[in-house]
């Protein structure tokens, strides 16, 4: 029987090339940083305002 899975870890070109990553040059960059941002913004605004009262 033969096996259909190969390991990358068999051989050191087959693991270089599994574990080679490019950086995908249409990828968007994360909003990630300016979604938190804004959710932080908005809390201290909110507890600012709390405050004030």
């Amino acid at each position: 029987m033969s096996d259909n899975n190969v390991d990358p870890s068999g051989n050191t070109e087959a693991f270089r090339a599994f574990t080679r990553t490019t950086p995908d040059p249409t990828a968007a960059p994360s909003k990630a940083p300016f979604v938190i941002g804004g959710v932080v913004a908005v809390v201290l605004i909110a507890l600012v305002a709390w405050l004030a009262l």
